[in-house]
């Protein structure tokens, strides 16, 4: 049976080197990354008439959260709970 550990660890690489981008990118354009999440509620809102709006807020405070945990953590804050 073949050895898997070094392609995995490969793919572990490269997911960590995406991870790391990703992480920068939220850190430099945080500002961004709430407009968008506000435009994106404000559409889905629009589009079904605020039937879900509750719904959609909760999502929103979930994305915001996920960026302000990310940025602490850019930020040598570490992760928090």
């Amino acid at each position: 049976m073949p050895e898997n550990g070094g392609f995995f660890d490969k793919v572990k690489d490269a997911a960590d080197k995406v991870t790391d981008k990703v992480r920068g990118a939220f850190g430099e354009h945080r500002d961004k990354a709430d407009d968008a999440i506000e435009k994106t509620g404000d559409f889905v809102d629009d589009k079904t008439g605020d039937k879900y709006a509750e719904h959609v807020d909760k999502a929103q405070d979930a994305a915001r959260d996920v960026v302000d945990k990310i940025a602490r953590e850019d930020q040598g804050g570490g992760a928090t709970k």
